[in-house]
């Protein structure tokens, strides 16, 4: 493995086939479909949530509550659905705080949804929908929950050129990342 002098660290190369397809313009074709798909599913279901005044608004709670207690059944028997630790969490801290919940997922649905399909922090976006998509899945929901966290996870991995087509192109250069400052942030 290569080490470099100044730091004395040890760095693994990024294998070709790694670099063409999380790393090469030449996917982001690709990777705009995937991001589209996906940003769409985020925005079908952030919309039905957002408009819908038992998600949000003053009297949001009641289907949040409905599905958390389901998730809450899940967590008897011998081999249960919804692990204890996180059956407590939902006990204990979630549905307590349902309204806040309920208004958090619509608007994290949309917003997700709405990032992916602009293109814009699509790493980000990918990382909070997965994060979303996770949560469903502990609490024992199947759906489409584990095709969208696996492509996720892709755009993840392919943020350097998921958004390649999008605003991504245009921002990532402004903005740059935390180890390498774009051009907004460049001393003159």
């Amino acid at each position: 493995m290569p080490t470099t002098a100044h730091t004395n660290v040890s760095q693994i190369p990024e294998p070709p086939v790694s670099k063409f397809l999380f790393g090469s313009t030449s996917t982001s074709l690709f990777w705009l479909v995937v991001r589209l798909y996906v940003g769409w599913q985020w925005v079908e279901a952030g919309w039905e949530k957002v408009n819908n005044p038992a998600w949000m608004g003053p009297t949001a709670g009641a289907p949040i509550k409905g599905f958390l207690m389901g998730a809450l059944a899940k967590t008897a028997g011998e081999h249960p659905s919804v692990q204890g630790w996180y059956g407590a969490f939902i006990k204990e801290f979630v549905l307590p705080n349902a309204f806040i919940f309920s208004n958090v997922v619509s608007m994290g649905e949309l917003l997700v949804g709405i990032a992916l399909i602009l293109g814009i922090f699509t790493g980000i976006a990918a990382f909070f929908g997965s994060f979303m998509n996770m949560n469903y899945l502990l609490a024992g929901t199947i759906s489409t929950n584990p095709i969208l966290f696996f492509l996720q996870l892709f755009l993840i991995l392919a943020w350097r050129v998921a958004g390649w087509w999008g605003l991504d192109r245009y921002v990532l250069p402004m903005l740059g990342t935390p180890w390498f400052p774009g051009n907004l942030f460049k001393k003159k």
